[in-house]
């Protein structure tokens, strides 16, 4: 839900269409997230591994949200919230599930989308 939450707020907010992905691990490796470290820019994705299963496959699925700047990131875990990008491998975790570990972050401009003006 944590991917569908950031693509919506891009979407709606920038009134384009994410050429988007599965879950958030595949967003994160296909744009080398883990190469980028450190405070994320405002705008930024933010990406951390985060294991557990769904429908039977364990696997790392990965978490996402938005830096609005200065070190803290809106994203949805249980709910809706705002956190320090770091203090988010602080939160619990849902049964089976591993708290979320830092990864990195990529730009927005990286990360695809389908103009509708074309």
């Amino acid at each position: 839900m944590c991917l569908a939450f950031v693509e919506d707020a891009y979407e709606q907010g920038a009134n384009i269409e994410l050429d988007g992905y599965s879950y958030a691990k595949e967003a994160a490796v296909k744009h080398a997230a883990g190469e980028k470290r450190g405070v994320p820019p405002k705008g930024a994705y933010v990406f951390y591994d985060c294991w557990g299963a769904i429908d039977g496959k364990y696997q790392n699925w990965g978490h996402v949200g938005i830096s609005i700047g200065d070190g803290k990131v809106i994203h949805a875990w249980d709910v809706v919230r705002l956190d320090d990008y770091l203090e988010v491998q602080n939160l619990k975790a849902a049964e089976g599930w591993t708290q979320p570990r830092y990864v990195g972050w990529i730009p927005a401009e990286e990360y695809p989308y389908i103009d509708p003006r074309r």
